[in-house]
């Protein structure tokens, strides 16, 4: 699920801002961007993460400023004293002019790098409560979105419910052009040569077993009933049980219309797969 999260305090001349931005994923897959200094508490940020944001493809970007402007730089010293050495040399041997060289030095790797010292323990906990804001935050949005998406997946197995009623009512006459059928494949049957009566017993057993779906019915109806059932929960993490339970609603309208063998049912089968569609995709969005 999607949603946006960010939270800013300045501890002890540090100034700590804390953006973060979620993606729909099945599992959860966090990608941050540290300043050194909190490298080393990388793993409790993650765990910290994945305890509020359960799933999704999360991008974390933690900066931190002091005093107004980035993290102390410093200047190593002997590296540039090495570099100028150096620079001192050639210049002697092509005789050419030592201008500009502390410019240079500047430029020359790693010699002005920012500071790499741990931050300290007691305000790695403040930052870990802006972090945890930011969280929350990003929480309180997918709540927002989750909301419509409630009422949309609520309207969409409604939906289902109602297309099964409609299947229900086109039931005696789909059962009445049954018997017709059997009647009439019986009789011209007889015309052409005797039958035997086991074996007609058995064709007939067979093609009414084939047409009958009132156990499809059934289940679909106790599935629809589960799906509200279980959206209706207060439990985190359910996206992957409404999926499974679309599942079991799909295969169910997949066997109606496999057995339904009349065009006015056929017809609320590819509306009910088409709800059911769209509902597997809106699911994708569910925690």
């Amino acid at each position: 699920m999607t949603g946006f999260g960010n939270a800013e305090q300045t501890i002890n001349r540090r100034h700590i801002a804390v953006e973060m931005k979620a993606v729909n994923g099945k599992q959860l897959d966090i990608m941050m961007k540290l300043p050194p200094m909190l490298r080393i508490y990388e793993g409790e940020i993650r765990k910290l993460l994945a305890n509020v944001l359960l799933r999704g493809t999360i991008d974390v970007n933690i900066t931190i400023k002091q005093d107004g402007a980035s993290k102390p730089m410093v200047v190593n010293t002997d590296l540039a004293l090495y570099y100028y050495q150096s620079m001192k040399q050639l210049s002697t041997t092509l005789n050419l002019p030592e201008e500009n060289v502390l410019a240079t030095l500047m430029r020359m790797p790693e010699v002005v790098a920012q500071e790499q010292d741990a931050l300290p323990e007691a305000d790695f906990e403040g930052v870990l409560k802006v972090v945890a804001a930011a969280a929350n935050r990003l929480m309180e949005h997918r709540e927002h979105e989750g909301s419509a998406l409630h009422q949309d997946l609520m309207q969409r197995v409604e939906a289902i419910e109602q297309g099964l009623e409609k299947v229900n009512a086109h039931e005696p006459e789909r059962l009445a052009r049954i018997r017709e059928r059997l009647s009439q494949w019986g009789i011209a049957t007889d015309v052409k040569q005797p039958l035997d009566a086991n074996r007609l017993e058995q064709e007939l057993i067979y093609y009414i077993e084939r047409m009958d779906f009132s156990e499809e019915r059934v289940r679909l109806t106790q599935h629809c009933h589960y799906f509200k059932q279980t959206i209706a929960t207060t439990d985190l993490a359910i996206g992957r049980k409404l999926n499974f339970i679309l599942q079991e609603i799909g295969r169910e309208i997949n066997t109606l219309g496999a057995k339904a063998n009349h065009a006015g049912i056929q017809q609320l089968v590819i509306n009910m797969k088409d709800d059911l569609e769209k509902m597997k995709e809106q699911v994708l969005n569910v925690l």
